[in-house]
């Protein structure tokens, strides 16, 4: 029983980090596309994204395996939340609509 908060705590954590990571990379390709300098906004949001999750990984797994596994989940399970919320109206019904299209 005591086990259980830790790892609850960490995929918690781990599904923050991946809100932050991939919704930052989200507004990176937005802005980046059409800044004037978009090596620089590219360049800059990896290394920013990176050293903040791999310290938050690091961090949160406090030399436990387990705690890690479960913050590693929640960082993917993020990555599908935040894939789903920036998807625009006309990408959903458009993926569906090709995919009519090919039916026999």
């Amino acid at each position: 029983m005591n086990d259980v908060l830790p790892l609850a705590m960490a995929g918690v954590a781990g599904l923050a980090l991946g809100v932050a990571f991939f919704g930052s990379l989200w507004l990176t390709v937005n802005r980046g596309a059409a800044s004037e300098r978009p090596a620089l906004w590219f360049i800059g949001s990896l290394l920013l994204r990176m050293s903040v999750v791999i310290s938050g990984f690091y961090l949160v797994s406090g030399g436990h395996w387990q705690r890690l596994l479960s913050c590693l989940v929640g960082f993917a399970l993020a990555r599908h939340i935040v894939m789903r919320l920036t998807r625009s109206p006309e990408e959903a019904q458009g993926h569906l609509a090709g995919e009519a299209s090919h039916a026999p």
